[in-house]
């Protein structure tokens, strides 16, 4: 799968240090994938940093074969988006 991330998407992820690596996985084989706002798809999937669990959800919307990447961010708060 094709996987674009728009301008935006990308200047947050340098800003808040997710590496493009993390979000092609996440993307790619996520733990989980949940509805987000406006039919979009969140993939979601833990990853330890720090000796924390953090949450690393990328949001973003199906194009046919491509998937297009609006956001993405850590969270530990996982409880309240795990389903």
């Amino acid at each position: 799968m094709e996987i674009e991330i728009i301008p935006l998407a990308s200047k947050k992820m340098a800003q808040r240090g997710i590496s493009l690596e993390m979000v092609k996985e996440t993307t790619e084989n996520p733990e989980q994938i949940v509805e987000g706002y406006r039919n979009r798809k969140v993939n979601q999937k833990i990853y330890s940093l720090g000796g924390k669990d953090k949450l690393l959800r990328v949001i973003g919307e199906q194009e046919q074969d491509k998937f297009v990447v609006i956001t993405a961010y850590f969270t530990s708060k996982i409880k309240n988006y795990w389903r």
